[in-house]
């Protein structure tokens, strides 16, 4: 047996270099960008339920989260988790570029910078009680398409990534279905030499046979197939052993039924199509201003100049059956890309579940790093290089925009907070306990809209707008955790009769001099506008 120190350089030399770059790009990227958010205790409204959460959410189909978030404890420890993060992200971007061949320097710098800079991510940040676990699954999605790719029979383990991925976050397989399409086209495209860890014909025809190719795309669909199986399996046993079912919340109960309660199969594939072209052309998310938007441009050019040339080098058009089917798996992109909107169309899509389009920014990263352009690769090199790092940066800027607006929304709630309570305590008839009624939502004619973020933030979920609030056990919670006062906030049904009420529509919005009343022993705090 070897001694420690042995071991592990005997490991470490091992590992490729290209991994290591991949890996520590990855982290140091992510420590620059991040950092406010890990050095930070800053909540979103979903934060404040979670100060101490022991992530069992297996009645919305995460059977494994409780495990993946069991690392860092189930306490809201943003360092820790962010370093946890960071750490499987950069095991993540290893992985990608191992899959995807990334192997000059540069490209392999920039996927990292793409993935560890893409706002998706920054929104997840904004759940930080969650995110050691989600880039945990991410990994497993990478992981499990890759061991497909590497092994003959790899699809077996590559399965049960996948459903330990899916038993994390579920959203995470759009990760596996895009790259697998991916991997998939390189091999009826330009990928040579072997499938699956076995050598092909590639060394008497120049590339794999159209029959080798979809043998070894079946592998693919194995993995898939077996893994969300396996998954589904293991989340019914464990409905059974804990005495629950699925949620309602986002349409996780109808998982199983699919599209067919949500309009059926082509509805479903219509809408696909559609929110993939709204997102990306109109999300705010991939380009933002002018500067963006032209290195997205420039990136769409360059790929479409790379098809060109591996057209024309290839010359496909000799292969019509190789065609079809390489333009066939570009078409499922989108499918692929938009998975959950088939397995449950109630969805409520935001930005945390659409990580996934960064895949097509380093897909072209991997395309023009890894393939032979003849004298025209130094250019595109040249113009994906400029494109992606104006892409890495503006994609960080954005970051810390929303960093800085939230920073702001706990500000604001505090100091909104603080004069609740203090008005509460102050009002003739309270004592410690008594109940309050209230909605809960802010209203905006008593306050400044300060949120300048918008035209940023507008669809990074958890990072926009100006205050924590939204439901009355909100106050309880915030009071509780960073005011140290206790309220006895009653459930959003007992002001069901009051709401309606002329009593209370003709009470003023706090903090007016009359926003609070106590009637029948209930303490009834209007904080909107509604005067209805």
């Amino acid at each position: 047996m070897l001694v420690p120190e042995k071991a592990i350089r005997l490991l470490y030399g091992k590992v490729k270099r290209e991994w290591k770059t991949a890996f520590l790009s990855c982290v140091l990227l992510g420590l620059m960008i991040h950092m406010p958010m890990l050095l930070s205790d800053i909540p979103n409204h979903d934060g404040l339920d979670s100060m101490y959460f022991d992530q069992n959410m297996i009645t919305s189909g995460r059977w494994f989260l409780m495990v993946a978030c069991g690392f860092s404890s189930f306490y809201t420890l943003p360092w820790v988790i962010g370093i946890l993060g960071l750490f499987f992200l950069g095991c993540t971007s290893a992985a990608l570029c191992e899959l995807l061949d990334v192997r000059k320097t540069w490209a392999v710098v920039l996927v990292s910078g793409l993935l560890v800079s893409f706002p998706a991510l920054a929104s997840t940040f904004a759940y930080v009680f969650t995110l050691d676990g989600y880039m945990l699954a991410m990994f497993l999605a990478v992981l499990g398409v890759l061991f497909t790719k590497k092994y003959p029979h790899g699809y077996v383990p590559g399965a049960v990534c996948l459903a330990f991925s899916m038993g994390t976050y579920q959203a995470y397989l759009s990760f596996a279905m895009i790259l697998s399409v991916f991997v998939v086209l390189r091999l009826f495209g330009w990928e040579d030499g072997s499938i699956h860890g076995k050598e092909t014909t590639a060394g008497k025809r120049g590339e794999a046979s159209v029959r080798e190719a979809i043998l070894g795309a079946l592998h693919y669909l194995y993995m898939g197939v077996l893994g969300g199986g396996l998954y589904l399996v293991l989340l019914q046993v464990l409905l059974k052993i804990q005495g629950k079912k699925l949620a309602e919340y986002q349409g996780i109960d109808s998982m199983m039924s699919g599209a067919a309660e949500g309009g059926g199969v082509l509805a479903a594939v219509a809408e696909m199509y559609r929110d993939f072209l709204g997102f990306t052309l109109k999300g705010n998310i991939l380009f933002q201003n002018g500067i963006s938007m032209a290195a997205c441009v420039l990136l769409a050019a360059i790929l479409a100049a790379a098809v060109f040339l591996l057209f024309w080098r290839r010359k496909y058009w000799k292969n019509p059956l190789r065609l079809v089917i390489m333009i066939l798996l570009v078409i499922a992109l989108p499918v692929a890309t938009n998975i959950i909107l088939l397995i449950s169309p109630t969805v409520t899509y935001h930005l945390l579940m659409r990580y996934q389009w960064v895949l097509y920014l380093i897909g072209i990263v991997a395309l023009i790093g890894g393939c032979d352009f003849g004298k025209a690769g130094i250019w595109l090199e040249w113009g994906v290089c400029l494109s992606a790092f104006v892409l890495v940066f503006c994609f960080g800027i954005t970051d810390n925009i929303a960093y800085s607006n939230l920073q702001k929304k706990y500000e604001k709630t505090y100091a909104y907070c603080v004069r609740l309570v203090d008005r509460i305590e102050q009002t003739e008839g309270y004592y410690p306990g008594i109940p309050i009624a209230m909605i809960g939502v802010v209203g905006e004619e008593q306050y400044p809209v300060t949120d300048l973020t918008l035209p940023v933030t507008a669809n990074m979920i958890g990072m926009n707008g100006d205050i924590l609030l939204y439901r009355g056990d909100n106050y309880r919670l915030f009071a509780k955790n960073y005011l140290g006062a206790t309220l006895n906030i009653l459930p959003a049904e007992a002001m069901e009769e009051m709401y309606y009420s002329q009593e209370y529509i003709d009470m003023d919005s706090f903090p007016g001099a009359d926003s609070i009343r106590i009637i029948d022993g209930v303490m009834y705090i209007k904080t909107e506008n509604a005067t209805r």
